[in-house]
């Protein structure tokens, strides 16, 4: 039934085909028991001894009883019953196979992985991953004492998976892979690609979990989510950091974020990662919610009662690159699997990560399987796709010499580009209204143009250099900003060749690069004044809008994610104030359709006052559609109260005061107007009309078109 050498290369873990000779056969049964001193097959009425062969090795042969279990005593003297694995038909077939070869399997997640299942009427798991090179997988765990001998897997041909279904194992259990890579070298432990759970970090295995049990009560905002998702919906994110909102969690995170007005909250990421300092930017378990937010149902809870609360979830996704840690993706099958041989392209100088190779169809399906993953099992509703720039660019923060061309000289990563079009493409086909956004820093052109038009077909770009010329700016004394207006101005020379969001996220409030509050020039009362004039600039400038937590109520303190927000500072009637704000900002962003229905077009905005240079008085329009109350912004963007202002208006009438930043209610002076101005017919710049107002300091006024 079995040759020696068979025999000796089962007990090394060297065996390439364990299937081969385990289990039943036509002359008898073998099976491989690392650790037992007796070993028999048993029926309801038979049973029959194996023979230990060729001394000790853990190899037993004999006698196959139909219907048969194995009972084993161990060398402590215990026995039990059990399933014998190698008796098992495959679970995969031959379109699995092929479809993970091909880069096209679109829900790898349900092939690959860990699975508890029902397979030829027994309960167990069937585990399988993809390692073409190795020369034995073995899947280790409790359960066999962490034994790679134990539990070989069986390859299944050319396509590189191993499989293995073992009975009797269930939700909850805890494992590895142990790989002989393709060099005869026993690897470091992996955790598994695809596994739904993870270990809580320090510890790294992956935790045998299974979806599908939640019951969703959200179909009411999935057959909307188109509409709140549109072009020219207000969409206003609140980006949160779940384990240092508060200490105690975030239970209470989505009645905070609904009552403010937000529309949305964005996660930084939630796939496991085994620094806690990295934020989940350099993720290991790309398929399993991060442990320290609880099991996949808690998080799966976390967004149902969103989308009942009316919010989208969206969360930050990092396919641009894995970290180092023995038991990641690096070297998965003991070479280059996932990653570039070529340091050149396959590592990261800045964070010391590994950079997937885009162009193995295998490995630009594992990631783009899970994008579509977090979206249809999680009901997320988009993904901010993080780093795009050190995807698409081959000498992305690398010096001359330091980096592989593309087959044309130039410094594009065609496969990159290739990925994430046919990512984006998938996720349109396949989940309605989803949101794909771009944190992308270059001018790489067409990021939010269609695929078909040679795009990378985002919805929409990170708008990175309002980000940085506008806090550039609103961080200068005011006394030097008239030298520096074009850092307010030059942002809408671009502002309509893409479609852009407005972040301001926690990469602004770390670093040393400190809060928000804290960017701002002067005393206390002057840092409240700038940062609300800078907070309303924001949500009177066209683009949907990005705030991270602790910036709408102006936190002093730089973020840090071992601790929670600053919320005792709400006691200071000035932050409370900036917390008024923000909510009435999204309330005036919500309601009045001139803030968001032609954000993404140039009719929805008109310069009116841009060259009061000495004064830095600015005055823009703001459309919605027609019929629409038309908007006028005027910022002050010094501490000097201007009385008897002139600004040009494009419509004669009565111009309601919306919003004033200088307001009681958000702890400011109370300098303004009584509610409303009306316009004189006194023409400036190309108007027929204007109105002379009062310009408290440090302010920004929201006039509304009276239409009643």
């Amino acid at each position: 039934m079995i040759t020696e050498s068979e025999a000796r290369a089962l007990a090394a873990g060297k065996h390439p085909d364990p299937f081969r000779v385990l289990g039943p056969s036509e002359d008898g049964l073998v099976v491989l028991i690392p650790g037992a001193q007796k070993v028999w097959a048993v029926n309801s009425t038979d049973q029959s001894e194996l023979t230990q062969l060729w001394g000790d090795l853990p190899v037993f042969s004999g006698q196959l009883l139909p219907y048969y279990k194995l009972r084993i005593q161990w060398v402590s003297g215990w026995v039990d019953e059990r399933e014998d694995p190698y008796r098992f038909s495959p679970v995969l077939g031959a379109v699995d196979e092929y479809l993970v070869g091909e880069g096209r399997h679109e829900s790898l997640w349900t092939t690959l992985g860990s699975h508890p299942m029902t397979h030829e009427g027994v309960q167990g798991v069937h585990f399988a991953v993809w390692a073409p090179n190795a020369r034995r997988v073995s899947v280790v765990g409790a359960f066999n004492h962490w034994n790679g001998i134990a539990h070989p897997m069986r390859p299944r041909g050319s396509s590189g998976i191993w499989e293995l279904f073992i009975p009797g194992l269930g939700e909850g259990e805890i494992y590895k892979y142990e790989i002989l890579g393709a060099h005869d070298q026993v690897l470091p432990l992996k955790a598994d690609p695809v596994a739904i759970g993870a270990q809580l970090p320090p510890e790294t295995a992956s935790v045998v979990r299974s979806l599908g049990h939640y019951k969703w009560s959200d179909e009411q905002w999935l057959a909307t989510r188109s509409q709140a998702q549109a072009l020219d919906a207000p969409v206003s994110i609140y980006e949160v950091h779940l384990e240092s909102w508060r200490k105690e969690g975030w239970q209470n995170l989505i009645d905070y974020v609904a009552d403010l007005g937000f529309t949305h909250i964005e996660v930084l990421p939630i796939t496991e990662h085994p620094f806690g300092g990295s934020w989940g930017y350099q993720p290991v378990g790309m398929y399993a919610p991060t442990s320290r937010l609880g099991t996949p149902e808690d998080f799966q809870a976390f967004v149902d009662c969103a989308h009942q609360r009316g919010l989208g979830v969206l969360a930050d996704w990092v396919p641009g690159h894995f970290p180092t840690d023995a038991h990641g993706l690096g070297e998965f099958d003991g070479t280059a699997l996932y990653e570039h041989q070529n340091p050149q392209e396959g590592f990261h100088p800045d964070w010391n990560t590994l950079i997937y190779n885009y162009g193995r169809p295998e490995v630009a399906g594992h990631l783009r399987s899970n994008a579509l993953y977090w979206l249809q099992e999680y009901h997320l509703d988009g993904l901010r796709v993080d780093a795009v720039a050190s995807i698409i660019h081959r000498d992305y923060s690398r010096e001359p010499g330091q980096w592989v061309p593309n087959k044309d000289g130039g410094n594009e990563n065609y496969e990159a580009i290739d990925f994430i079009q046919s990512t984006n493409d998938a996720i349109a086909r396949t989940v309605e209204g989803a949101m794909m956004v771009a944190e992308e820093s270059t001018t790489f052109p067409g990021v939010t143009r269609e695929t078909q038009h040679g795009g990378l077909g985002f919805d929409y770009k990170w708008n990175m250099g309002w980000m940085n010329d506008s806090l550039k700016y609103f961080g200068l004394d005011p006394i030097y900003r008239k030298h520096h207006s074009n850092l307010l101005t030059f942002g809408f020379t671009y502002l309509f060749s893409e479609r852009f969001m407005l972040p301001i996220s926690h990469d602004e409030v770390v670093h040393g690069k400190g809060s928000l509050y804290g960017r701002m020039p002067g005393d206390h009362a002057a840092k409240l004044g700038n940062l609300k004039a800078f907070l309303a600039y924001m949500w009177a400038y066209p683009g949907k809008k990005l705030l991270f937590m602790g910036q709408e109520f102006g936190q002093p303190r730089e973020w840090d994610y071992r601790g929670e927000l600053q919320w005792d500072i709400l006691t200071d009637p000035g932050h409370a104030g900036v917390l008024e704000l923000v909510r009435d900002l999204n309330a005036l962003y919500r309601n009045q359709p001139a803030l968001h229905r032609r954000e993404m077009t140039p009719e929805g905005f008109q310069w009116l006052l841009v060259d009061s240079i000495d004064e830095q008085v600015y005055a823009w329009l703001r459309r919605g559609a027609l019929g629409d109350p038309h908007i006028v912004v005027v910022m002050n963007l010094t501490p000097v109260e201007r009385e008897g202002f002139r600004v040009p208006f494009p419509l004669a009438g009565r111009w309601v005061e919306a919003l004033n930043t200088d307001s009681s209610h958000y702890h400011g002076g109370n300098r303004g107007h009584d509610g409303a101005i009306e316009t004189e017919p006194v023409p400036m710049s190309n108007e027929a009309q204007s109105a002379l107002l009062t310009l408290p300091p440090l302010s920004v006024i929201y006039f509304v078109e009276d239409q009643s």
